[in-house]
């Protein structure tokens, strides 16, 4: 038979062609989810500036074109296609901005932004191969080599007032006022010290939902900060296993263990809804510890990495020499994930359980 025959081939019934998965596409990308994430962030992005002025948005700027241009930068030197336009490193830019004070020097974003994007994304082999959160890497790398200035936090322009309109004639002013964070308080001098300066318990709280207080760009608006959690979650982004187990068992360990008397713990008398509402709590819940790469890959194993997040962030807090533990939480359980993922992992499809084999 001829092959080169046009009528025998014709004839010839197509042939069933298989491929690899996935065979179901859906119209999401990692491009579309990075620039979702970042508009989710929006809100609590300009709240920043409004409360901290033009340094929030300086320090802001240079986080994310570092992280860009870094990003560009390493990839060109490896021959590799430019994929700036991902959002990934924007994201990654402004994730390590919300965790630095307003009015740190320049240089110090910038280092930042290259530890991120430079050692802990690219050495790893770019997007979707980083072991640790890139973001509270850069964080973690400044605040080792730079401890003053990153503790050095601008106070907000608001104040427990609510005085917005003096604080958007504030906005472009380059001074910073500094002074300490809630949870720094509550480390050196105690929570009634902490409750006395907000004039109350109830104001207190008010002031950290609203964000009136002092902290890095992070610790800002608690409420903005859920609002974007929310659309993530409404957009199944991110599961809400996550975010409420971590602070939820940061709310049940504080309550159990954070309360003193004359220096002495007595237990089930702290103030969860303090812890919960307080500090980079938040921001690492809903942003960092959902982050696709670096935590686990079942909600199982997800819900683990949370509860151990939660429970870092504890013992620092209360027993550690800082008086936030958010980011190091995270990093930490960053590295237990492989192990996580080894021994808890989805039932492959199609499989017999071991004892109906025999």
């Amino acid at each position: 038979m001829d092959p080169k025959d046009n009528s025998v081939n014709k004839q010839t019934p197509e042939r069933l062609i298989v491929t690899s998965s996935p065979h179901v596409h859906d119209t999401e990308s990692v491009t579309k989810i990075m620039w979702i994430v970042n508009l989710a962030l929006l809100p609590a992005v300009i709240f920043s500036v409004i409360n901290f002025g033009l340094p929030a948005l300086i320090t802001m700027l240079i986080c994310i074109i570092g992280s860009v241009a870094c990003e560009a930068a390493v990839q060109y030197w490896r021959k590799k296609e430019i994929t700036v336009r991902d959002g990934s490193a924007v994201l990654t830019g402004l994730l390590l901005a919300m965790c630095l004070p307003a009015g740190i020097p320049w240089y110090i974003p910038l280092i930042g932004s290259f530890a991120a994007i430079g050692i802990a994304k690219h050495t790893m082999g770019g997007l979707g191969h980083n072991v640790f959160n890139p973001a509270h890497i850069g964080r973690a790398f400044v605040m080792a080599s730079y401890p003053v200035a990153m503790t050095t936090w601008a106070v907000t322009r608001i104040g427990m007032k609510g005085d917005f309109a003096g604080a958007m004639s504030k906005i472009s002013s380059l001074d910073a006022v500094t002074g300490a964070t809630p949870l720094g308080i509550l480390k050196q001098q105690g929570y009634r010290a902490l409750v006395d300066s907000f004039g109350g318990q109830a104001a207190m709280y008010k002031s950290l939902l609203i964000g009136n207080r002092g902290g890095s760009l992070g610790e800002t608006s608690a409420i903005l900060l859920l609002l974007g959690g929310f659309v993530l979650i409404a957009k199944k982004y991110i599961k809400w296993q996550v975010p409420v187990v971590m602070i939820g068992t940061v709310g049940l360990l504080t309550w159990i263990l954070g309360g003193k008397v004359d220096g002495k713990v007595v237990l089930f008398t702290g103030d969860p809804i303090l812890h919960m509402i307080s500090g980079g709590l938040i921001i690492g819940a809903f942003f960092m510890a959902t982050d696709m790469v670096t935590t686990p890959m079942t909600t199982k194993g997800q819900i683990l990495f949370a509860a151990g997040c939660g429970v870092i962030t504890v013992l620092i807090r209360l027993y550690g020499g800082y008086p936030e533990g958010v980011c190091y939480s995270i990093l930490l359980m960053n590295a237990f994930t492989p192990l996580i993922d080894r021994y808890i992992f989805p039932k492959k499809f199609g499989s017999i359980p071991e004892p109906a084999r025999r």
